[in-house]
């Protein structure tokens, strides 16, 4: 079975996304034919949707300008799977604590953009996840802290705090899974 995946490419780690979920549909026996999404128009054809790190407020501003914000959002409504990563999981959240993001309010969580630290502060950790036998090797830059959680499950804290959430058919992360090499949480996502 082919599989359409749409990767936003608006910022992040989009070919990093794009090889992730290829590997996590071939686990399964199935292909992920990966469309980059940069205007509207593309999300209604998409089975899976991720939605990469990057400055949460540009991508926020750029996804409704172009209309692609209503496309995520009637996506989610229709049950189909979202994997948000550090500013996606900013962007799909009910309140990003600042004005600047217009979130989707799609994850019941409030967060904190760039709590973890700067760039300088970027750091990995071992984490359990609900949902993964063993442990995540999670990559941190720059990352939102979650510090209210509201209907979301929480799947995995660092320090006492949450730091993946899944909410419905989305999953969000404070950290970077696409750059691990490790396909799991994207499998997670997506696939199970």
């Amino acid at each position: 079975m082919s599989l359409t995946a749409g990767v936003v490419a608006v910022q992040g780690d989009v070919s990093e996304h794009a090889e992730a979920i290829e590997s996590a549909a071939e686990a399964h026996g199935e292909t992920a034919d990966v469309a980059e999404i940069r205007q509207s128009g593309i999300v209604p054809d998409c089975d899976l949707l991720a939605i990469p790190g990057g400055e949460s407020t540009t991508i926020s501003r750029l996804l409704h300008r172009e209309g692609i914000a209503p496309e995520v959002q009637a996506h989610a409504e229709a049950g189909k799977p979202i994997l948000a990563t550090c500013a996606g999981l900013i962007v799909c959240s009910s309140d990003a604590n600042d004005d600047r993001v217009d979130t989707f309010d799609l994850l019941d969580v409030s967060v904190q953009r760039n709590a973890f630290g700067r760039q300088k502060d970027s750091f990995e950790a071992e984490l359990d996840v609900d949902g993964l036998d063993d442990p995540f090797h999670a990559v941190f830059i720059r990352a939102p802290v979650i510090d209210e959680v509201g209907d979301a499950a929480v799947l995995a804290s660092w320090d006492g705090r949450p730091v993946a959430v899944q909410d419905g058919p989305v999953l969000g992360t404070s950290f970077h899974p696409e750059l691990t090499g490790d396909s799991r949480i994207h499998d997670l996502a997506f696939f199970e």
